[in-house]
């Protein structure tokens, strides 16, 4: 099992490349120690000093999670965080703050934070944290020996293809295959039919939505069949993935 610097086993995107995490606090000799601390994990880090800022970098890194100080020059965190679910809906928060009173906990978890850490803190606090965070929103997995993709209690083995879910093996045609790994390749986002025919068939759109439509419902059958649902469809958009919650 591959592990990081830091001896813990490595999480990774589900298609393998870095995990992507944001950094937004004022302090900017904080912020480089949190920065460092996570890049540490192997993951790709960006900082900001303040909310426009923080925007402006979410835009060009759709961070999979943000480490959010609540009281920044130009606004709050609560703002920021609105901003923030704009521009990728799925983004993992976690909210800093020298601020522990009751109120102020439940006001980062109503204005949508997913966990809340108040100052002085530790390091391995805000990792283990945000670790945490990353894979109950199924949105890492942890590096093993041997290509696998996880999404919740799908698992692809890349190599042998063979996919299972909750331990039981799924036998799926070659087609059938390619159109989950893309999808296990990209969970929660949604996936246009116009995107699946191009990177599954590799041919323009050109009115074949049918095929598309075709081998989504002979996945589900295989994949969810008596199970709670993990492929969805986004009416007008496409479809997605998503890990079962709960």
């Amino acid at each position: 099992m591959n592990t990081t610097r830091s001896g813990r086993p490595a999480l990774t995107r589900p298609d393998g490349t870095p995990l992507r995490v944001l950094v937004v606090d004022d302090d900017p000799d904080l912020a480089e120690v949190l920065s460092g601390a996570l890049r540490y994990e192997g993951w790709q880090v960006r900082t900001a000093g303040d909310g426009a800022a923080a925007v402006t970098a979410a835009r060009e890194l759709l961070p999979d999670a943000v480490v959010l100080d609540v009281m920044l020059p130009d606004t709050d965190g609560f703002a920021v965080l609105r901003s923030l679910h704009a521009v990728k809906a799925d983004v993992c928060v976690l909210f800093l703050t020298a601020r522990d009173a009751v109120e102020d906990r439940i006001a980062g978890i109503t204005a949508g934070g997913d966990d809340y850490v108040t100052k002085p803190f530790s390091l391995e606090e805000v990792v283990a944290r945000v670790r945490g965070l990353l894979r109950r929103a199924g949105m890492a997995r942890q590096q093993e020996d041997g290509p696998h993709l996880t999404v919740g209690d799908l698992v692809i083995d890349e190599e042998a293809h063979e996919v299972t879910r909750a331990g039981e093996l799924i036998e799926l045609s070659p087609t059938e295959f390619e159109l989950l790994r893309f999808l296990m390749r990209n969970p929660r986002r949604v996936l246009s039919k116009a995107q699946i025919l191009d990177r599954v068939w590799s041919y323009d759109f050109g009115g074949r939505a049918h095929v598309v439509e075709l081998y989504i419902s002979y996945l589900r059958k295989k994949v969810d069949a008596g199970r709670e649902p993990m492929i969805h469809t986004v009416r007008g958009a496409g479809y997605v993935l998503k890990p079962v919650t709960g």
